[in-house]
């Protein structure tokens, strides 16, 4: 039987974590260093900050913003469309160099992870006849591993759609928070379900891409294995 996970949760300028992993300390420690280096790039450069489409970096740009503006060039999206998923990689990475075994970090529905133990990962969909009914099982060997999700109906993030719940996996987590949130952009209807798939799935990194539109669900790549669980 697996042993039981203990999430705690993390608040850091306005971003909610949700973090499973030993040092905790060493994780929420890098979401701040990374959030101060990203803000003081910002504080140079506004333009960084309020971008739609990719943007031409200065030279002075650290890590994070490269990181972010490389996936956002490949998806077609401003840079700050990567921005939780690239903290949440980053602290998970910090985490797993401190020693831990295993290290899942959820930003705002951005996770990244490297497991020892299977683990599901429940698919909230909002107000659809799948609402909650969905799940990715997950073996350690598929991590590490970024699962990024963006809809045009839940939450507080900019999305030019109506897509109930667009999620992508990919290994490198800013590429999936970008191509989520390009997936969601593309959906405004199911007839969009399609299109958006085939654009999200032929770019360069991105493993699958799954999209919930009303009582429709559209699967594109290689996704984990698909599974039903109870409310």
């Amino acid at each position: 039987m697996s042993r039981q996970r203990i999430f705690r949760s993390f608040t850091h300028r306005q971003a909610a974590f949700r973090i499973c992993c030993e040092p905790f300390e060493a994780v929420t420690a890098e979401i701040v260093r990374q959030r101060r280096i990203l803000e003081q790039y910002i504080e140079r450069h506004p333009a960084f900050l309020d971008a739609l489409e990719p943007l031409i970096l200065k030279k002075d740009a650290p890590p994070v913003a490269r990181r972010m503006a490389r996936a956002a060039r490949r998806v077609g999206v401003g840079p700050m469309a990567a921005v939780a998923g690239a903290m949440a990689q980053l602290a998970g990475e910090a985490g797993l160099r401190a020693g831990a075994r295993e290290a899942i970090v959820e930003n705002g529905g951005d996770i990244y992870l490297q497991i020892a133990e299977p683990l599901i990962v429940k698919l909230f969909s909002g107000e659809t006849a799948l609402a909650d009914r969905l799940a990715f099982s997950l073996q350690p060997d598929d991590g590490p591993m970024s699962i990024c999700s963006s809809s045009g109906r839940m939450g507080h993030s900019l999305s030019l759609g109506s897509c109930n719940l667009a999620t992508v996996v990919a290994r490198d987590a800013s590429l999936a928070d970008a191509g989520a949130t390009q997936a969601a952009n593309l959906v405004k209807t199911t007839e969009d379900i399609d299109a958006a798939l085939n654009r999200i799935a032929a770019i360069k990194g991105i493993d699958g891409v799954l999209i919930i539109q009303n009582d429709r669900v559209g699967l594109a790549g290689h996704l984990p294995p698909l599974i039903k669980v109870n409310e």
